[in-house]
């Protein structure tokens, strides 16, 4: 078994600052569920890949945060990727069995770009919305006219809510109140809000007390979410490539590509880098 912390979806500059730092656990037969949990609460990110079975071509791959298993993790996947790449000369595509279902991740040395799971999405409005709002410490004056909010199952449980210009700026949600609607509704996956810069680029903070963090530094899940949420509503002209911006505010900038595709499974590429030893 082999231990290894990485940083995923780096900034395009150099900064050793950037990326969402994931554990990736190689050669994981050995543990049982307990024993990955420790592990994860032990290394104290936001979720830990643990790979079993590795071949060339394949591995099987759990999801912890240091609260619980997950379905699903985008940055553990780029981070898992390339390390599969580096150590053990896998590629070009690997598939990952998820407990979410089959994900091909195409992998090379410094990036990897995963192919999320199916994704479907539905309105998210009423009395839910209006506890989320609350929980954000916003209101519906806040939210984008032209964005509806949305939950987006697709290998986590989103809650998609985009805002106005200026208001990720002044976000400061209650920990405790998201944890309870996350706990409450099964959102394993973060609290994506979100802001249209331009037609192609989007800004987007995630809270993600359920992962043990208040706000995770870049989210593939939800990147991928986003670009099937934008597909589904017709909000962009498809085949289309977004970027996604997120992390800033951590102090953790960190940068995601997603390319969205006419019909069929959203794509979303980063880099990743392996973190110095004080880093962990």
């Amino acid at each position: 078994m082999e231990i290894l912390r990485y940083r995923a979806f780096t900034t395009v500059e150099p900064d050793p600052a950037s990326g969402n730092p994931a554990g990736v656990v190689l050669d994981a037969e050995s543990l049982d569920d307990a024993d990955m949990l420790r592990i994860a609460a032990e290394l104290g990110f936001s979720e830990t890949a643990f790979l079993t079975g590795i071949e060339r071509a394949a591995a099987r791959v759990r999801y912890f945060t240091p609260r619980a298993e997950i379905a699903f993790c985008g940055h553990a996947t780029v981070a898992s990727g390339v390390v599969l790449a580096r150590l053990r000369g896998a590629g070009p595509v690997v598939t990952l069995t998820t407990n979410a279902g089959l994900v091909p991740v195409e992998v090379s040395a410094d990036r990897a770009t995963l192919v999320a799971v199916d994704t479907h999405v539905e309105d998210l409005d009423g009395d839910l919305l209006d506890a989320l709002l609350a929980a954000l410490r916003l209101d519906r004056e806040d939210l984008d006219p032209l964005l509806p909010p949305a939950l987006v199952h697709g290998g986590n449980l989103h809650p998609l809510v985009a805002v106005r210009a200026g208001v990720l700026d002044r976000l400061d949600h209650d920990d405790d109140a998201v944890l309870r609607l996350q706990d409450a509704q099964g959102w394993d996956g973060t609290v994506p809000v979100v802001h249209r810069v331009s037609a192609t680029r989007f800004a987007s903070r995630n809270p993600f007390p359920r992962g043990g963090i208040r706000e995770d530094p870049a989210t593939g899940s939800a990147a991928a979410g986003l670009g099937a949420y934008l597909r589904a509503g017709r909000h962009v002209d498809a085949p289309t490539v977004l970027t996604v911006d997120q992390g800033a505010e951590t102090g953790r900038p960190s940068h995601l590509v997603v390319e969205v595709p006419r019909e069929g499974r959203v794509r979303v590429t980063g880099t990743a880098e392996e973190m110095a030893p004080a880093e962990g």
